[in-house]
């Protein structure tokens, strides 16, 4: 039986440095707690968590939009191509345990609504101001959520 906790991080491709050097923390957290990471694999956020990721040890999974690997960025260790264009948003909700949102635009909304959905642990880091989310200010804040809800 699979053991390692998944954490799915969901975010936008256009980003501040400052979001940029968040996202990579956070990979480097999630890497030293064990975590297995999923992301979209891409530039953004995905990158800066894929890198820390990385970068801490870890291991992160890149559920691509396309069928090729051109997207992915140099940090992902294992791609999916999907084929699925943003319908793969879901693939990244359905395949964790717990989700983080950074920042992010109406791609992260909807992989946030799919974790709602779904009843997934969820937080975000300056993300969307909606019900049901809670945001913290920094990568310690999340990983303090995910170790109280998984």
């Amino acid at each position: 039986m699979f053991k390692q906790t998944r954490i799915s991080v969901f975010g936008g491709r256009d980003i501040t440095d400052g979001i940029y050097n968040d996202a990579y923390e956070l990979g480097k957290l999630l890497a030293k707690e064990g975590y297995l990471v999923y992301c979209g694999g891409g530039n953004g956020v995905m990158e800066a968590v894929s890198k820390g990721v990385s970068e801490g040890g870890g291991t992160c999974v890149g559920i691509l939009k396309g069928q090729t690997l051109d997207e992915m960025n140099k940090y992902v260790h294992i791609p999916l191509a999907t084929n699925m264009g943003i319908t793969r948003n879901a693939l990244l909700a359905y395949n964790c345990d717990a989700a983080v949102a950074v920042s992010g635009h109406y791609g992260t909304l909807s992989e946030i609504a799919y974790a709602k959905q779904l009843e997934k642990p969820i937080v975000g880091l300056h993300s969307w101001d909606i019900d049901g989310l809670d945001n913290v200010e920094s990568p310690y804040e999340v990983i303090q959520f995910l170790k109280e809800h998984t």
